[in-house]
């Protein structure tokens, strides 16, 4: 994303294309609007943050094309076939993204990074370079600033002004430091120090999906089973049921599209694949914690989908039919793509869930349209499971208690995608059609 957004036009107006230069502008220019923005680059960048985060990964090991545990000695998480490295200016450019947003935990190990592949290959021209080694540690030395490391800050400002003596701001804060360490007094004591902005870092909500979970052998009431639920529809093809969890109720059905169904569903949903949003009051709104593209599809807009909600009707034993169900919700989660816990029922009357009328979702059906070569499994934060990736199969789960409320163990989120390119289709269940289907109990609690 960042050869194709920043490295591409430094090198078409460089100093060294002079040949040929109008015609090379002139192609640049003709798929100059079909190329990653900024949005995604910055986006690309906050991914690896995300994947450092959640799966504990080694910056240096990143930097490598390495997916190892950082501090472990265990085999990486995932062995690409081939290994990319990221360069010096790949690095600041991480770094930077963090640190404009004053995240100065993640900017220090980025720029620590960017530091030292700097001076490697000091003084070597790259025209991917839009950085500096004297860049990466003039950013560097004020994140350690802000941290509270002054000693460090005052050690990189000194070899900052080895390269670059006459930067009086950089004069200004050695001074500073050297006051500060005499003092005793370490903080920001007024003024800017450092490169424009810096501000206090935003709170982080971060899944760990390595936490420890039950073996599924000491987990009573847990089988397998071919189910046709009393359908016709699925006494010649039963359905491959596994119960994963009885609290909340979690089962996955094997096998339950076809590679072909897959593929139609995916390529009808890409020409209208846009960023994901999510309910935020009354309104629908982007937001930093669902990182995905979705699109909505109609039971009309092809035989397969048609035949997809017949199936899940069959298998569920629930009403689809409008308004007692939404469309199908197909979602494409690329590098770092996640979704942070959430609840898929509706936790206030004024959410946007409640327009159809038709009450709140009381089931979820997600159905996975393709592998995932590493991450991006479905968690459930508080009954403390997750479910990975299999491709073909779909998720149930009931949202709902039989009383109406909402079941908190549904918690859930999605997992980043750590390599590979995660295809999902959710169908959800509103309440109303299913009275009969799903009757409340004689127990108000249930």
């Amino acid at each position: 994303i960042k050869r194709l957004h920043s490295d591409w036009p430094n090198v078409v107006y460089s100093d060294e294309a002079t040949e040929n230069t109008q015609a090379l502008h002139a192609g640049f220019k003709e798929v100059e609007q079909e190329l990653p923005g900024a949005e995604d680059l910055d986006g690309a960048a906050r991914a690896l943050m995300r994947l450092q985060d959640v799966y504990a990964l080694s910056v240096k090991g990143m930097a490598n094309g390495v997916f190892q545990r950082a501090g472990a000695s265990r085999p990486p998480l995932y062995s690409p076939g081939r290994r990319v490295s990221l360069s010096a200016d790949d690095c600041f450019h991480v770094g930077k993204v963090a640190y404009d947003t004053g995240d100065y935990y993640h900017s220090i190990a980025w720029l620590e990074e960017a530091v030292g592949l700097f001076r490697l290959s000091y003084g070597s021209w790259n025209p991917e370079d839009r950085s500096s080694l004297e860049d990466a540690l003039d950013h560097l030395a004020f994140s350690y600033f802000m941290a509270g490391n002054v000693s460090h800050a005052l050690s990189l400002s000194r070899e900052f002004l080895h390269y670059d003596p006459s930067n009086q701001r950089v004069v200004r804060n050695v001074a500073k430091y050297e006051k500060l360490l005499e003092t005793g007094t370490v903080g920001l004591v007024g003024g800017c120090h450092g490169p424009p902005p810096h501000c206090c870092p935003p709170p982080h909500t971060i899944v760990d999906p390595l936490s420890p979970q039950l073996a599924p052998e000491h987990l009573p009431h847990l089988s397998c089973s071919y189910e046709t639920n009393g359908s016709p529809y699925l006494l010649l093809q039963p359905a491959k049921k596994e119960v994963v969890r009885m609290q909340p109720y979690v089962a996955l059905y094997h096998n339950f599209i076809s590679d072909a169904e897959a593929e139609t569903i995916k390529g009808l949903a890409g020409p209208w694949l846009q960023r994901s949003v999510v309910a935020s009051g009354e309104k629908q709104q982007k937001a930093e914690y669902r990182i995905s593209k979705s699109a909505w599809l109609k039971d009309t807009a092809d035989p397969a989908v048609r035949a997809l909600e017949l199936r899940i009707a069959a298998v569920t034993g629930l009403d689809l039919r409008p308004p007692y169900a939404e469309y199908l919700q197909v979602v494409n989660y690329g590098l770092g793509g996640h979704y942070e816990p959430h609840f898929d029922h509706a936790t206030s009357r004024k959410s946007p869930l409640y327009r159809m009328k038709s009450g709140n979702r009381i089931a979820t059906v997600m159905l996975y349209l393709s592998a995932v070569e590493a991450g991006g499994s479905t968690a459930f934060i508080y009954a403390n499971f997750s479910v990975p990736v299999v491709k073909n199969a779909a998720l149930f789960w009931w949202n709902l208690r039989r009383n109406g409320d909402g079941d908190e163990d549904t918690l859930h989120a999605g997992c980043p995608v750590l390599a590979g390119d995660k295809w999902v289709a959710n169908k959800w269940i509103h309440e109303h059609g299913q009275e009969f289907r799903r009757p409340c109990s004689t127990d108000p609690r249930d």
